[in-house]
């Protein structure tokens, strides 16, 4: 299969994802061709990304002054400290704008590397290239950058564009399938909120997705892109209609946190479970019918994916996720901002949805009865 492009065009960035099998011969030509000015570049990599890509990368780049810098990415690492670390690098080693830095890894990484180039003298070039199929289908699209704090995940950062995604799928042959299950989440979540075609093509397509199959990972990839770029595309800083991509997440950030940020809880694992709570939720609340959770469910029980949601069965459990639900980001007042569903395709609006802590403490017990 040859390199599918999905192009973002709005008023003040534009920027392509490449993606594919075995695609990273094309970096030194995009650099050239994006970043004509550069001289020095800067790989941030995360230390789990294989020799063999990092060989193949580097191989590329003899024509620049490379800056090689190691990160090990955990949510530990995700923080202003790091930031700090990279940015006094670069600025120690003489860097300026029209240069450019290059993170090559998970999620972290690319949010990590992102944020630092946002700040880089009010901005400099930054490539992402995401490594795990998570990154691929999530947060490597859409130019969310940030890092923790002793306060929650993600509370300082910016909303900072590439100048190129790659996405090349080779990288995914040494995920294991918890790996591969989280990323799914994330392209199930899509199929959920925008496309119910594609929602039915998974139906028949999980199995071979997370058993690697390179052209049905390839489309699944860029469908699932091409659903959050058009979100993205029509509220670049989410104020509005963007947030529906946070269908299932009010739930997954809550449990999440109340783990601790587990490495026995991927993040993906979270967003299952959210998503199959939020649509409990949804049917109690009257937006959405019993049928479309059915539907839902089905996946899971294909998939062997009802472990991520089975012991909210005790209402204890789900009440116990409200503390931190109250510190969504979403919410902008005492009530919390939920994002419903109607039918697999089409979800709530935002800020049409909330719900008071008492309600949700009242729901809890229905939810986990469902």
């Amino acid at each position: 299969m040859k390199v599918q492009q999905i192009k973002f065009n709005n008023k003040t960035h534009n920027y392509s994802i490449l993606i594919g099998k075995n695609i990273l011969g094309v970096l030194s030509k995009k650099i050239k061709l994006l970043c004509p000015k550069a001289r020095k570049i800067a790989l941030v990599i995360d230390k789990k990304v294989p020799s063999k890509f990092k060989n193949r990368i580097k191989n590329q780049l003899k024509n620049f002054e490379i800056v090689h810098l190691s990160f090990e990415a955990n949510e530990k690492n995700k923080s202003i400290v790091s930031v700090n670390k990279y940015l006094n690098i670069l600025l120690s080693k003489n860097f300026n704008r029209s240069d450019l830095v290059i993170g090559i890894g998970g999620g972290i990484t690319g949010d990590v590397v992102g944020f630092t180039a946002s700040l880089f003298k009010r901005g400099i070039n930054f490539f992402n290239i995401p490594t795990t199929l998570l990154a691929q289908v999530d947060s490597a699209v859409g130019g969310k950058t940030g890092v923790n704090t002793m306060h929650g995940k993600n509370l300082i950062g910016s909303f900072y564009q590439p100048k190129l995604v790659i996405s090349d799928t080779s990288f995914l042959s040494s995920l294991p399938k918890k790996q591969m299950i989280c990323g799914y989440a994330e392209i199930l979540k899509h199929s959920i909120i925008k496309d119910l075609n594609f929602f039915n093509w998974l139906k028949k397509n999980t199995k071979e997705i997370l058993n690697k199959n390179s052209d049905k990972l390839i489309f699944a990839i860029k469908k699932s892109c091409s659903i959050k770029m058009y979100f993205v595309d029509k509220d670049v800083n989410e104020k509005g209609l963007r947030m529906k991509l946070n269908f299932g997440h009010t739930f997954a950030h809550a449990i999440e946190a109340k783990s601790r940020y587990s490495k026995n809880l991927t993040h993906g694992e979270a967003v299952l479970s959210g998503m199959i709570l939020a649509t409990k939720l949804s049917c109690i609340k009257k937006v959405c019918k019993r049928k479309t959770l059915r539907e839902i469910m089905d996946i899971y029980e294909r998939n062997n994916f009802t472990y991520t949601f089975k012991k909210y069965s005790n209402p204890k459990l789900i009440e116990n996720l409200i503390p931190f639900i109250k510190n969504d980001k979403k919410n902008n007042d005492e009530k919390i901002n939920f994002i419903l569903l109607n039918k697999i395709g089409k979800t709530t609006n935002p800020y049409s949805s909330k719900i008071s802590v008492n309600n949700l403490r009242r729901y809890s017990k229905i939810i986990s009865q469902y």
